[in-house]
C-alpha cells in the first residue's frame, strides 16, 4: 500500500478522528478509521493501527475497543470534560453579563472542540436569559489578568473609572486616576468586581471591572495588608447588596415564615432565625451595607417583611417610602 503524504502526522490525525467522531454512544470500526485517515492523505494497515491506538492510550486518550456481534468497534471513553460539564460551562458563558457576545462565541467554539461532533451539536443552543445585557468592554479579560498579576507581584495599580452619561457614552467619574492596592476579585450580581484598599481614604472599596480603563501596574508595594488580614470576602459580598456601598449596620428584620428561604439564600445558612411575636413570622439580625439598593430589596418583598431596627434604618426606609410617594403625587 503506497504511503500518503501526511504519514508523519498519522498519530495526530488519528487522535483527532477518535476525539471528534467517537464518544460513549458513537463508535467506529477499523475500516472506518482507515477511511477517515485517507481523508487526511494518511494510509495505515490494521497492524500499525493497533499499535497507534495503544500509543494514544499511553498519551492519556482513553481508547476503548469493544466487540459487538462479529465486528470490533472503537471509541474514546473518559474525556477531560463530560458532556454535562461542557453544557454547564456553555450555559454559564452564554448567560454571563460580563463576557461580551464576541468573546462568548469564541469561548464556546473552544469548548465544543473538546467534544465529539455529536456532542458538539448538543452544545449549540441558546440559553434564554431575560433582561440580560452583555458588557461591551472587550478589554475586561486583559484587565482581569492585569489585576491578578498586580496581586501576585504585590503591587498597586492605577486606572480610570468610567460611568455612562445620558448620551450613552462612557466618561470619567473624576479627572484624576484612582490609585489602589488590589486584594481580590469577586463575581457578584452578575458582574466582576475588584476589591481594593484605598490608602488615601483608608478604606476598602470595590470597582466594577468592566468600568475600568487604562490600568497600569505601579512599582509601589501594596498597602492595607493589616486591613485584609481578617477580611471575609463572602461576608462582604453578602453585606453589600449589588455591591452598592453603605454604612455597615446590624439590622433586625422580621419576615413571614414563607420567606425563610429568601433570607437563607441571601445571607447563608449560618444566620440565626428566631420566632417573632407575630404568629407565622420570624426574625433575624444580619450585617448589611445600608444603601438604597438594600432598602429597595426590602421594599420588593412587600408587606411580608418589616425592618425592626435600629431606629435610624427604620427612619431611612420611611423617608424613602415618602420620597417615592411624593414623586407619584406630583405626576
Amino acid at each position: 500500500m503506497p504511503k500518503g503524504t501526511n504519514q508523519k502526522l498519522k498519530l495526530y490525525y488519528l487522535s483527532r478522528i477518535m476525539l471528534e467522531k467517537t464518544d460513549d454512544e458513537h463508535m467506529i470500526t477499523m475500516p472506518e478509521i482507515q477511511e477517515a485517515l485517507m481523508a487526511y492523505d494518511v494510509t495505515a494497515d490494521r497492524k500499525s493501527l493497533y499499535d497507534d491506538l495503544e500509543a494514544l492510550r499511553v498519551l492519556g486518550i482513553d481508547v476503548v475497543g469493544e466487540k459487538v456481534g462479529r465486528n470490533y468497534y472503537y471509541h474514546v471513553g473518559g474525556k477531560k470534560f463530560e458532556i454535562a460539564e461542557l453544557k454547564l460551562l456553555v450555559d454559564a458563558i452564554q448567560s454571563s453579563r460580563f463576557i461580551t457576545e464576541k468573546k462568548s462565541n469564541e469561548l464556546i467554539k473552544k469548548l465544543t472542540s473538546m467534544a465529539s461532533v455529536y456532542e458538539a451539536s448538543q452544545m449549540k443552543r441558546q440559553v434564554v436569559v431575560h433582561d440580560r445585557v452583555k458588557t461591551m468592554n472587550e478589554s475586561i479579560y486583559y484587565y482581569v489578568d492585569d489585576v491578578h498579576r498586580a496581586i501576585a507581584e504585590n503591587r498597586q495599580i492605577c486606572f480610570e473609572y468610567m460611568k455612562w452619561n445620558k448620551d450613552k457614552e462612557l466618561e470619567r467619574r473624576r479627572e484624576e486616576p484612582y490609585v489602589v492596592s488590589p486584594w481580590a476579585l469577586t463575581w457578584d450580581d452578575e458582574n466582576y468586581y475588584l476589591i481594593a484598599y484605598d490608602e488615601a481614604a483608608d478604606s476598602i472599596k470595590h470597582f466594577r471591572v468592566d468600568k475600568l480603563k487604562s490600568i497600569r501596574i505601579l512599582d509601589k508595594t501594596r498597602a492595607g495588608k493589616e486591613r485584609f488580614s481578617e477580611f471575609n470576602l463572602a461576608k462582604y459580598s453578602k453585606m453589600s447588596f449589588g455591591m452598592f456601598g453603605g454604612k455597615p449596620t446590624r439590622v433586625r428584620i422580621a419576615f413571614c415564615d414563607e420567606l425563610a428561604g429568601v433570607f437563607i439564600d441571601r445571607f447563608g445558612k449560618n444566620i440565626t432565625i428566631r420566632p417573632s411575636k407575630k404568629t407565622g413570622w420570624s426574625e433575624t439580625s444580619v450585617d448589611v451595607a445600608v444603601s438604597d439598593h438594600f432598602l429597595g430589596w426590602v421594599f420588593a418583598l412587600g408587606s411580608q417583611v418589616k425592618i425592626m431596627g435600629p431606629d435610624d434604618v427604620v427612619t431611612a426606609f420611611q423617608r424613602k417610602l415618602k420620597e417615592m410617594l411624593g414623586v407619584y403625587e406630583k405626576i
